[in-house]
């Protein structure tokens, strides 16, 4: 009651002196709101310094360069981006450079080094005009710079004591996805101040492992082509008018119904995508492999790729070998981990469902990337990497290998071993007899690549780990074949590539060929139930039938006439335990993740009609010389299963 009696008392004083625009007026002080700030009295313990580096055709290139204050002959760390130099040199106005520096920086700011960011050719505050994934200067591109110049050109800037002092000369590269690309390219033509690259899930051939797999398009990029080349800023996400993106693109049509409802089609790299759907000299002229081993450099580098990385799974294997085969294996050393795309640049305690033992991303910088450029970079203790570093992602463990891999279809110390298709949906290393399995594909009901309802949204989970996603969300479908092997009573161990080997026949004249490799986890887990009976996808891949026999030449499929689909699969590091079951998924789409294969043959499926799109029925064969199979990298028994851990 006191209270209620003050307060209106207090009302009763205000009442007394009315608000007038007069007295309004009075307390407005001139000037506004606007103050100038008085610098932090704590100074930074860095220094943050920027440049228009000029290339060789005149152009300047927006860099930032983060430097320990008191740095002296510190080594150089560069990374050249498409994403905003700006705002990955630094994430907040922290005072201190492990606080205001990326989250996979922390390894190099302690170790003193220069920290630099450069906006590539054309984005964001650098000059000149943005090619997204601009070919090297030959038959593609007569500019006379590309990528590979342009980080040349840079470190050679970088490297001159004149134009940083604190430095000592000597430059790292490392970078993912995009960035992983750039890195890739400076080694076509390495300035003698590179001395060590990290390229992390690199792109390197975007028909194999990037806009395309094996042909079938890859349509979560259409969004990402709309946010890097529609400004030279970033663009937002075009939107999709609905959360579930199968019922978004079933709708549309095709995938050039998409774009021009998106206007999409109106991108210089969308036109490009549309008229090269093949594996033509487009393609092949910037395959970084093979532009790799044609000049392949002295620089040490890393080629780091996720397990179950749902962007760019193939690259840096590509590189990897293509170098391998080139001669050159003592400076270049495989790492593969238990991750998704771009996991390097966060936390790797866990991928999806599945935990790991401790913060594997921190093994990855503190165990293989800083001991590599601390030798290259300061003279360090020799970082002693083997060839290739796995996670092997049963055991949960990290294997090193002196010689990589131990199974393979040439030079290996064994063969790969036939995972045959067997009658009543079963799987068996020994030949069965001859039989066959039918299931009908229908372009109007498309197996989906993971659970409906789902947003893909490159950056966010569940597409982000769509790749280890449990399988029981298709299994019974009546257009996925699945054969599985009886559990298992000994472990099989499995290391390397595996190859899809598909005998069929189909009433269309063209059509996809989806494989799976999955471990089945046992029925029951008392400590965590969700996870019994898991369907771990080890290994998928997918194949346009039109490119069966020539990726650069499509040709209908004969209708009736058994084909045979042969593709390569994602690596495998992976132990099937006693108890586990082996099994194998077959169907013709991963909707809407890739375009949908119309099941008649077209010039190109890019622009393929409402009434081209027919429902087929596939036939596998099985048993026999022509029995669909999958060939596994099989250790043999007593093999060694690494050359050390960790």
């Amino acid at each position: 009651m006191v209270g209620r009696v003050t307060a209106l008392v207090a009302l009763a004083m205000l009442a007394q002196f009315p608000v007038t625009a007069q007295s309004v007026r009075s307390i407005v002080v001139p000037g506004g709101d606007m103050a100038t700030l008085a610098p932090p009295t704590v100074p930074a313990d860095y220094i943050r310094r920027e440049a228009m580096i000029p290339m060789r055709d005149g152009v300047k290139l927006y860099t930032v360069m983060m430097i320990p204050r008191g740095a002296a002959n510190a080594p150089i760390v560069l990374t050249r981006t498409p994403y905003d130099a700006t705002a990955r040199a630094m994430r907040s106005q922290s005072r201190k450079l492990i606080n205001a520096s990326q989250r996979s920086e922390e390894q190099f700011v302690r170790a003193g080094y220069i920290r630099v960011w450069q906006d590539v050719r054309g984005k964001y505050k650098s000059e000149g005009e943005y090619v997204m994934m601009r070919p090297p200067v030959g038959p593609l591109n007569d500019s006379g710079v590309d990528n590979a110049t342009d980080a040349y050109d840079t470190i050679a800037w970088l490297a001159d004591k004149a134009k940083l002092p604190e430095s000592n000369g000597r430059v790292g590269m490392v970078g993912s996805s995009y960035e992983g690309h750039t890195v890739a390219m400076a080694l076509l033509r390495p300035h003698p101040a590179l001395k060590v690259a990290a390229a992390e899930s690199p792109m390197i051939d975007q028909w194999r492992d990037d806009w395309f797999h094996n042909g079938a398009f890859h349509n979560i990029y259409l969004d990402y082509f709309a946010m890097q080349t529609g400004a030279k800023g970033a663009l937002p996400r075009p939107p999709h008018h609905g959360y579930d993106d199968y019922d978004n693109f079933l709708r549309a049509g095709s995938t050039h119904d998409w774009a021009v409802k998106h206007g999409l089609d109106q991108m210089p790299v969308y036109k490009r995508l549309e008229e090269h759907p093949a594996y033509d000299e487009l393609w092949r002229g910037q395959a970084l492999d093979r532009l790799l081993a044609a000049n392949p450099s002295d620089v040490p580098t890393i080629w780091e790729a996720g397990l179950w990385d749902q962007e760019e799974i193939h690259g840096a294997v590509l590189a990897w070998e293509a170098l391998k085969a080139a001669g050159k294996v003592g400076n270049n050393h495989l790492v593969l981990g238990p991750w998704r795309h771009s996991q390097v640049n966060r936390e790797g305690r866990r991928t999806g469902a599945f935990a790991w033992n401790g913060d594997t991303v921190r093994q990855y910088w503190d165990e293989m990337v800083m001991p590599l450029f601390r030798e290259r970079l300061e003279d360090g203790p020799k970082a002693n990497l083997p060839s290739a570093i796995l996670y092997n992602t049963a055991e949960d463990r990290w294997e090193r290998f002196a010689r990589w891999p131990l199974a393979c279809e040439r030079d290996c110390p064994a063969p790969l071993t036939p995972l045959n298709l067997a009658g009543e949906g079963g799987l068996s290393f020994a030949p069965g007899a001859r039989g066959e399995d039918s299931y009908v594909s229908d372009p109007a009901k498309p197996v989906p690549f993971m659970p409906r309802p789902y947003d893909m949204d490159e950056f966010a989970e569940p597409w982000t780990t769509w790749r280890l996603s449990d399988q029981r969300h298709v299994d019974k479908r009546p257009d996925v074949m699945t054969y599985e092997t009886e559990p298992l009573t000994a472990p099989v161990r499995v290391s390397g590539v595996p190859i899809a080997e598909l005998f069929a026949r189909t009433t269309g004249t063209d059509g996809d060929f989806v494989v799976k490799l999955i471990d089945v986890l046992p029925p029951e887990n008392a400590n965590d139930p969700p996870m019994g009976g898991y369907q771990l996808p080890i290994s998928i891949e997918i194949l346009r039938g039109r490119y069966r026999d020539d990726p650069s030449r499509p040709s209908a499929i004969p209708a009736n006439v058994v084909q045979r689909y042969r593709f390569r699969m994602p690596v495998v590091n992976h132990v099937f335990r006693p108890g586990h079951r082996i099994m194998v998924q077959i169907h013709s789409s991963l909707f809407p993740l890739y375009d949908r294969n119309p099941q008649t043959f077209v010039p190109n499926i890019f622009r393929a009609k409402k009434q081209d799109y027919r429902a087929a029925t596939i036939t596998l064969e099985r048993g026999g010389s022509e029995g669909s199979r999958v060939w596994l990298p099989v250790l043999p028994p007593g093999e060694p299963p690494r050359a050390g851990k960790r």
